[in-house]
Parts: structure tokens; C-alpha cells; sequence
């Protein structure tokens, strides 16, 4: 604020790798597991991101930055429909099974690209031990990129970003929320923190994997487009976008 930078803010370590603390919270930045938060409006951010161990590869990162406008849940019209193979976390270990939506949304979306792995597996690896969380959103990203699988989180401003996305072969793994009859047809009645994967639309409708389903056969919904928008957009729209960086 007023040209000044505040003290570096962080949210959470990824992976085995310690480093000094750092606050946060500083000014006008709060850090809330894995993202950031504005308590009053600011003029610039600069992203720091710390490593340790061989840096050897590839990298990505990415900064997605929205503001509290309400998105846009309007257009296009058409249709596009991607076949990802449907998984229920249900049937996984009773100790886990309802923690790994984000696992198990990541593990559809992996099979789609042709690296089939095992929601356990994948929530293993996207543990996150010093919040006892199977959700934490980089850490998700982080067990798909074991696998050579590349990808980013994105704050979706709008309905049409999303379609622009499925129409060109990308699934999203979509963060939800919503009370009981918010959204109709759901798997689980009602939520406060729910991952799903978007496989396509049909004008109003939304197809969606949800791995809250049952069985196998209930995965694959049609959810109504201004529902999903309003318990998905209008509250954050983040998602993880997924894909092959060899067909990049």
C-alpha cells in the first residue's frame, strides 16, 4: 500500500522441505492454506516461491488473481462431452473415503489422459500432514505432476472460460459448495467443500463426474448450469486444469 511493499506473507509447504517461517498475515494479505486473501484493495502482489532440492525439469507457476464481482454463468449454447473414466472415492478404505474427493477427481482426469492411478494412490501423495488435509489444491496439482501430468489452478471468471476449456479437451476439477436443494441431483445433499470433475455441457446442462456418487454408474450426472454456477462460480470458481505438457 501507498508504494510500499509489507512483509512477505506465505501459505503452506508442499512436500518434505523446511523453511524459516514467515507471517501469515501482513497488512492488507492474509494467507489461508492455498490462497491468498485481500482485506482491503491493493495496487500490486509479487509471488516468491521457495525450493529446496534439485531443480532439475520443468516448472510452472502460476498466479490467478479475481475480484468479488459475480460471474457470469450465461453462455455459450452447444455441446461438448469428454470421455473421463468414472471413479467413486465410496469404495476406497472407510478411514479416507470421505476425505479424498480431490484425489479421486484427480485420478479421473489422470485416466483421461491416459495415466491411470488409483485414488488411494493419488491421495497418498497429495497428502498434506501439517494440515491433515487430502484437499489442499497445489498438493493435488503436485500428485498429478508426479505422473507427468502438468497443470494449474485457475479462479474461473465466468461460464464461458469453462466451456472454453472442455470444448478444447480440458476436464476441470471444479471446487463446490452448496446447501441442501442448491443443487438438484446431487450425490451428497449439501457441502462446504466438494471437488467434482466438468466433462462437458449440453446447453443448460453441465455433465459432471461427482465421486461422491455410490457406485461407479452414479458418477456420471447432468447438473443444471445456473446451479453449478452459483455453487461453483459465484463462490471462487477455482478448478485444476490438467494436461499432457507433450501435447501442449
Amino acid at each position: 500500500m501507498d508504494g510500499v511493499w509489507s512483509p512477505w506473507v506465505a501459505t503452506v509447504t508442499l512436500g518434505d522441505a523446511s523453511f524459516p517461517p514467515l507471517p501469515s498475515s501482513a497488512g492488507a494479505l492474509t494467507a489461508d492454506v492455498d490462497e491468498f486473501r485481500a482485506t482491503r484493495p491493493i495496487d500490486a502482489v509479487r509471488l516468491r516461491v521457495r525450493c529446496r532440492g534439485p531443480l532439475a525439469g520443468a516448472w510452472l507457476m502460476t498466479l490467478s488473481a479475481a475480484d468479488d464481482e459475480r460471474a457470469d454463468i450465461g453462455a455459450p449454447i452447444g455441446a461438448a462431452s469428454l470421455a473421463v473414466p468414472p471413479l467413486t472415492q465410496r469404495t476406497e478404505d472407510p478411514a479416507i473415503a470421505l476425505r479424498i474427493c480431490s484425489a479421486t477427481s484427480v485420478a479421473m482426469v489422470l485416466g483421461y489422459l491416459g495415466r491411470a492411478a488409483a485414488p488411494a494412490a493419488v491421495a497418498r501423495d497429495a497428502y498434506h500432514a501439517g494440515t491433515d488435509q487430502y484437499g489442499v489444491w497445489p498438493a493435488a496439482i503436485r500428485a498429478a505432476a508426479m505422473r507427468g501430468v502438468a497443470g494449474y489452478l485457475l479462479r474461473f471468471p465466468d461460464w464461458p472460460t469453462a466451456a472454453w476449456c472442455l470444448a478444447r479437451g480440458l476436464p476441470i476439477v471444479a471446487s463446490v459448495r452448496y446447501a441442501a436443494g442448491e443443487l438438484t441431483g446431487a450425490a451428497i445433499e449439501s457441502t462446504t467443500g466438494h471437488l467434482v470433475v466438468l466433462t462437458g455441457y449440453e446447453n443448460d446442462a453441465v455433465l459432471v463426474n461427482d465421486p461422491a456418487a455410490t457406485t461407479v454408474a452414479e458418477v456420471p450426472r447432468r447438473y443444471r448450469r445456473a446451479e453449478l454456477g452459483r455453487v461453483w462460480l459465484e463462490r471462487r470458481g477455482v478448478g485444476y486444469v490438467l494436461f499432457d505438457p507433450a501435447r501442449a
